[in-house]
């Protein structure tokens, strides 16, 4: 009988300098965004009938700007716990193609009812309402569908995407975002708490930093302790990272001081988190310091 090998030991702690956070940050989105983009577009390829331009639709949802920050985590956390690159990829492809799908919904009329993103015009705009509808459609189901190529990690990572994704995260910040606007229009002018906006935040934005960073783990072969520490740093880093949108975007100006403050917690308990995988952690680092520093 052979005896388990014993626990990795923990990270060094080493303290980056907040200054290097942001060129870090860049280094690694440079690294891993063409090949998360050649994923993409080998999923999204189009065939020669394409009725209605659907599949063109899913392609301008996808490979048009973005950081392409959700699936580039997951290809960290995979790194973290001693996958590679190559191991992340269809969780990768999952995530942005479901993150794509959100934005696609979210910008139609009976949502957010926004005529541009990123610089070009919504889905609906450019292909029409119909057509943006299915393109939404068609991104869910692909996403999942790109997550068999996990093999035996499949059904783990299906459950957390369609956790995170599902009534009680992601689809539930959605629907507190249409509350808090049918408030407003009603003439509600009461100010949210801090609490009430990190609800929000935490289902719109924080469950898929969550799901990526657990996923990742998931695609690195991690224990279940590591992938819930994992989530836990995605969470926080979620929240944050949202946090610091709204400061930029001028919203929010009466809990400035408080979530900055929030933001500075969050993150050290991302470094934290980090720090305690055993593995080579410096990209999750760097980004909780990068977001940190925000604040």
């Amino acid at each position: 009988m052979t005896s388990s090998p014993p626990p990795a030991p923990p990270s060094p702690t080493v303290t980056l300098d907040p200054a290097a956070a942001p060129r870090a940050v860049q280094a690694w989105l440079d690294r891993v965004r063409p090949r998360i983009d050649a994923e993409l577009d080998r999923r999204l390829a189009v065939d020669a009938d394409d009725p209605g331009r659907l599949v063109e639709a899913m392609r301008y949802a996808v490979l048009g700007p973005g950081k392409r920050l959700r699936p580039a985590l997951a290809i960290a956390a995979c790194e973290a716990v001693g996958g590679t690159l190559d191991d992340a990829l269809p969780v990768a492809a999952a995530l942005e193609l479901l993150h794509a799908y959100t934005l696609v919904h979210d910008d139609l009329p009976a949502m957010d009812d926004d005529d541009e993103r990123r610089g070009r015009p919504t889905v609906h705009v450019a292909f029409g309402e119909a057509i943006a509808i299915l393109a939404g459609d068609g991104l869910l189901t692909l996403a999942f569908g790109a997550l068999a190529d996990l093999g035996p990690r499949c059904a783990a990572a299906v459950e957390v995407l369609a956790r995170r994704a599902g009534a009680r995260w992601l689809l539930r910040g959605q629907a507190i975002d249409l509350a808090v606007q049918a408030r407003a229009a009603a003439g509600d002018a009461t100010p949210p708490t801090l609490d009430a906006v990190e609800d929000l935040h935490a289902g719109k934005t924080g469950a898929l930093f969550a799901a990526a960073a657990e996923l990742g783990g998931i695609a690195g072969g991690a224990a279940a302790d590591a992938r819930a520490a994992l989530g836990r740093y995605g969470m926080a880093i979620g929240v944050a990272f949202q946090h610091a949108d709204d400061r930029d975007d001028g919203e929010l100006g009466h809990l400035a001081a408080e979530a900055a403050a929030r933001m500075r917690a969050l993150c050290d308990e991302a470094t934290a988190l980090a720090r305690g995988l055993g593995g080579d952690a410096a990209t999750l680092e760097a980004l909780a310091a990068w977001i940190g520093g925000r604040a």
